[in-house]
């Protein structure tokens, strides 16, 4: 009997991949064949290589952008090659369904998807849609959501809120691991700062900036980014990374508190593991207003303190840690109502039966 073939995509940032990262190896161990079709360069790449059983084909992407840029009249002839591209792989595997996380790199493929005539299922992460799934979703058959309320601006024939898909290894972190990894002691309240994949100037330098202080009430683990490494504060107490992955599940096993962005996926996984959050959403000047309304989102919910970029120095960022560390157990009492809805399965449900049809 033929194997089932299934083609991911999805890619930009860390957060158009990890859900897509928790799925793939649950069709592996269905014995299902699994492509994935992301960008020559970004993040996903790097990412979805090491899977063993999982074959990567890079194509050409376009970047959906909001301000004026000469490359803005070169990505439609790009969009057009990568379209070409992943028409002539989507002809070649053959897949049952293909399953988007979204950005840029998605919107080729499920233009190419829709002229092949196979199923796609799109997932969107963010209160409200983001640009390229909002491009794509003509061409798709479901669009599935982690906050209800997303469903509203989505065509009703193809949206159903499934809530959050979070990648089952997160649970599983050794707090002696964690200890080993990092030198650090259980004497004080465990600090994880992170400014996304890619990492955040302006909250690594308000974190530095105010070590002294805050390592006093603070042991802190800095996830900086990419080339973010700063070799002059390094001191007891205060660890770096510029990324991680397999050794996440135990960074977070021995963390406290939160500092983070306000992408869906992250937060979402520190709400399934109980962590407070101060969350430093994206300003208006640097993104679309989706981690604004994630936060607040958060915020009302009493999951999570929000500082907002346009105010955070060094000082104001003290003081929120400093409160969110003094509301720490008000936000765990609240965090414990919130339960698992299995969202990992009933997406594995829906992809299944959208490859059926």
């Amino acid at each position: 009997m033929k194997k089932k073939q299934i083609i991911f995509t999805g890619g930009g940032t860390a957060g158009h991949v990890m859900v897509n990262i928790a799925l793939i190896p649950e069709f592996l161990k269905d014995g299902w064949r699994v492509d994935y079709i992301g960008s020559v360069n970004g993040i996903e790449k790097e990412l979805i290589t090491s899977i063993e059983g999982v074959t990567y084909h890079p194509i050409s992407t376009g970047k959906l952008r909001r301000y004026f840029s000469k490359e803005n009249f070169k990505d439609p002839f790009k969009v057009m090659k990568g379209t070409l591209q992943a028409y002539r792989i989507i002809g070649s595997k053959r897949p049952s369904v293909i399953f988007s996380k979204g950005g840029f790199v998605s919107v080729p493929v499920l233009i190419a998807a829709k002229l092949r005539k196979v199923p796609a299922v799109i997932h969107e992460s963010d209160y409200t849609p983001g640009l390229a799934n909002k491009i794509a979703i003509p061409f798709s058959k479901k669009v599935l959501t982690t906050f209800p309320e997303t469903v509203n601006y989505l065509p009703k024939e193809k949206a159903e809120a499934i809530g959050a898909v979070v990648r089952d290894e997160l649970f599983t972190g050794s707090r002696e691991q964690g200890y080993q990894l990092t030198g650090l002691k259980a004497d004080k309240n465990i600090l994880l700062v992170m400014g996304g994949s890619a990492g955040s100037q302006k909250i690594n330098e308000a974190v530095r900036n105010g070590l002294d202080t805050l390592l006093h009430s603070f042991h802190i683990i800095h996830i900086c980014g990419k080339n973010n490494y700063a070799k002059e504060y390094e001191r007891q107490g205060y660890v770096q990374y510029e990324y991680v992955s397999e050794e996440l599940k135990d960074l977070l096993a021995i963390t406290d508190l939160v500092c983070s962005r306000a992408g869906s996926n992250s937060i979402f996984e520190f709400l399934a593991l109980h962590k407070p959050m101060l969350l430093i959403p994206l300003s208006l000047q640097a993104s679309r207003g989706d981690q604004i309304v994630n936060a607040k989102s958060f915020s009302k919910q009493g999951y999570a303190n929000v500082l907002e970029e346009e105010n955070l120095t060094t000082e104001t960022l003290k003081q929120a840690l400093l409160q969110l560390k003094e509301d720490k157990f008000t936000i765990k009492d609240t965090m414990s109502t919130y339960h698992s809805k299995e969202a990992k399965q009933k997406v594995i449900d829906i992809i299944y039966a959208a490859s059926e049809q």
